[in-house]
Order: structure tokens, then sequence, then C-alpha cells
């Protein structure tokens, strides 16, 4: 077995309602081929749309309310507790919306602040949806997604300002390996103690990247400047779980053939 390098596991992330703002977490219990617990468990269909949850299908990122579109969404703030299912929103500190997203009458309450937050690009009312087991990725894959803070430090670099990592929506943010190395490492695993993930995908990147996580400003054109730049729109990898096990903040790992 080659080992090709070592790293750092820098911030972990989960995002239980895809398009809402992301939960920080010191250290995560991962299962084989699975997401981050509740990880995009949720999403929220932008008006009538054809997802079904007794039969569901990963649909593209069109369908539902997303920063691609409604950058509104950064304003927010949004968390989610596991035990209760509750999702609570709240803007510039103050509790806008609270909802047990297993009741249709938690479901309405979170719609309806959305219908207050987005205020351009809704299709219909926004319909919260969930099927258990299943995942709103951008992907087929159930995966977690990894960003290196060594490319997004080249990237500021290059773009003559700071970037929050947040920006790139990543599960797991990495250090201590070589700017964009992480782009050559398709094929390659990354070990953790026990745990082993898989990478089988770069992550093309579309204009969500344009958007501040802080402040919901459309400040960047990232896409299109990594493609006159560098050829592409690559940013990240996607990794499947092979073993799973407990990666948390500050954990080394190598990578290996």
């Amino acid at each position: 077995m080659a080992t090709s390098g070592t790293g750092t596991i820098e911030a972990l992330y989960r995002y239980p309602v895809k398009g809402l703002t992301p939960e920080p977490l010191e250290s995560v219990e991962l299962v084989p081929m699975g997401t981050l617990p509740f990880d995009r468990a949720y999403a929220i269909e932008n008006g009538p749309g054809p997802f079904d949850p007794a039969n569901p299908q990963h649909l593209q990122k069109i369908h539902f309310v997303m920063l691609m579109r409604n950058e509104e969404l950064a304003t927010v703030r949004s968390a989610f507790d596991d035990e209760t299912e509750t999702l609570v929103i709240s803007k510039a500190g103050a509790e806008i919306a609270r909802g047990d997203l297993r009741t249709e009458a938690g479901r309405a309450a979170i719609e309806d602040a959305i219908i207050r937050i987005v205020t351009s690009g809704l299709r219909g009312r926004p319909r919260v949806v969930v099927s258990p087991g299943h995942s709103f990725s951008d992907v087929k894959d159930k995966c977690v997604h990894i960003v290196n803070r060594q490319s997004l430090a080249s990237l500021e670099g290059m773009l003559g300002t700071p970037l929050d990592a947040r920006r790139f929506r990543p599960n797991l943010v990495v250090d201590n390996i070589a700017a964009w190395s992480e782009l050559d490492l398709v094929g390659k695993k990354l070990r953790v103690n026990g745990t082993t993930l898989e990478i089988f995908k770069r992550t093309e990147r579309c204009a969500a990247t344009n958007v501040d996580p802080e402040t919901g400003a459309r400040d960047q054109k990232i896409p299109s400047f990594l493609s006159k730049t560098l050829g592409h729109t690559d940013f990240g990898v996607y990794a499947r779980v092979l073993d799973g096990g407990r990666l948390t903040v500050g954990d080394s790992f190598e990578v290996t053939d």
C-alpha cells in the first residue's frame, strides 16, 4: 500500500437542509457508503416539483431553493436538532421560524419563512421534502465533500481577496497538503484512524460559489475565473466512505493508493 502524503482535518460541516447554512462539528461518526448524519437530509422544493418521497430519485439542484439562484438564503442562520428534527431559522440574531420537520405544521412554518426570506425566483409555494435515507446532494452518490485549505489560499491570492471556505459547501476542510493536489487524488484513499474515504470525483463549481456565505452578496465570479485561469471549474473533490469510523477536527490522515 503506497502512501503519497499526509494532512490534517481543519473543519467539519454538515447541511441538514440543502441550501441553508452549514453547521460546524467537532467530530462525526461515519458509516460505509453514507453521508454525514443528516447531511442534506431535507431540501426545499422551489414551487411544485417532481420529488416523490415514496420513490426518491436524484434531482438536479435547479428544482430546489438554493444559493445559486436565491442568495438571500445566506442572510439567515439555521440550526437543526437531531433528536427532534426541529429546524430554527434566525436573522440578525432573532428567531424568525421554528418547525418540527417531521410534522406538516412544522414544515409549513419553515415554508412560510422561506417565502418571506426569498424575495425573487420562487416558482410557487416552497415545499420542505424528505425521504428516509435519501440525501439531496448535488451528485447521486452518498458521499462527503472535501475542500483543501491550501487551494483556497492559492485562489485567494489569485483573486486578491479573502474567501470563506463555506462558500464551497465542504463537509471536510483539509490542510497541510499541497495546493490543488486534491484534484489529482481521484481514485486514491484518505485514511483517518480506522476510517477510509475514497475520492471518486472532482467538484465542478456553479454560481453558488459567487455568493458570500456571510452577507449574501453576489461578489465574485469564481467558476468563470477558474475556467479562464486554470482551464476548468473544479474546486474540491467528492469521496465515498468505504470504512466507517469517527472523524475529529485536528485528526491527521494519510493519502494512499
